[in-house]
């Protein structure tokens, strides 16, 4: 049984940096790198809660923001380091530090990011950054249309908990399910195990 007394999870506004990406937290200098990496792919957007392309971007920034200025959020750029350019975004979210829960989501990266060790390097990064600072539970939620995500975070070794029915309304007016994976702490030395065997691929 765990002392009712643990320590919060602890969870700080830090670079990130693997062998293929470096996660930088949002500061205002990375604002148009991330609207420029954003800025694409309509379809993969309509998948998404809220939309953060094109003229949506600037409300989009601001919540984001805003939610990063009252300690719930933690948002990175995901910036590449072979060009250095910046492909994408991800976030902590809906941190819990008394629970010593969080989940990962808000992902989204340029098509020229996809299919590549990108997004397996910037998960490993934050899942190790949340266990090293505490966490008992890391979840991940995604759109139950959106199979390729779903792929993804499978992959990833996180284990696939059910789905959230009619679980929210998107910026399209859909009603969407959300599939619920999660990693906990019992999980992360065989998943820790399994990313670094394919990141060392």
């Amino acid at each position: 049984m765990e002392p009712m007394n643990a320590d919060p999870l602890t969870l700080h506004p830090i670079a990130l940096e693997g062998r293929h990406v470096r996660l930088e937290p949002y500061v205002d200098a990375l604002r148009e790198p991330i609207r420029a990496a954003l800025d694409c792919d309509p379809d993969a957007w309509r998948l998404f809660a809220v939309n953060g392309q094109g003229a949506d971007f600037d409300p989009w920034w601001n919540t984001v923001t805003d939610r990063i200025a009252q300690g719930g959020w933690i948002a990175y750029a995901i910036r590449r380091r072979t060009t250095g350019a910046v492909v994408g975004t991800t976030s902590f979210l809906n941190i819990n530090r008394p629970g010593r829960c969080v989940e990962i989501g808000g992902t989204f990266l340029h098509p020229d990011a996809r299919s590549t060790l990108v997004n397996a390097e910037a998960k490993y990064l934050m899942l190790a950054h949340a266990f090293a600072g505490g966490a008992r539970r890391v979840q991940l939620l995604t759109d139950a249309r959106n199979v390729r995500s779903q792929a993804a975070i499978a992959r990833l070794g996180a284990v696939r908990e059910g789905v959230l029915r009619r679980e929210r309304v998107t910026w399209t007016g859909h009603v969407r399910d959300s599939v619920l994976f999660a990693v906990t702490d019992l999980d992360w030395p065989d998943v820790r195990a399994g990313l670094e065997r394919r990141l060392g691929a």
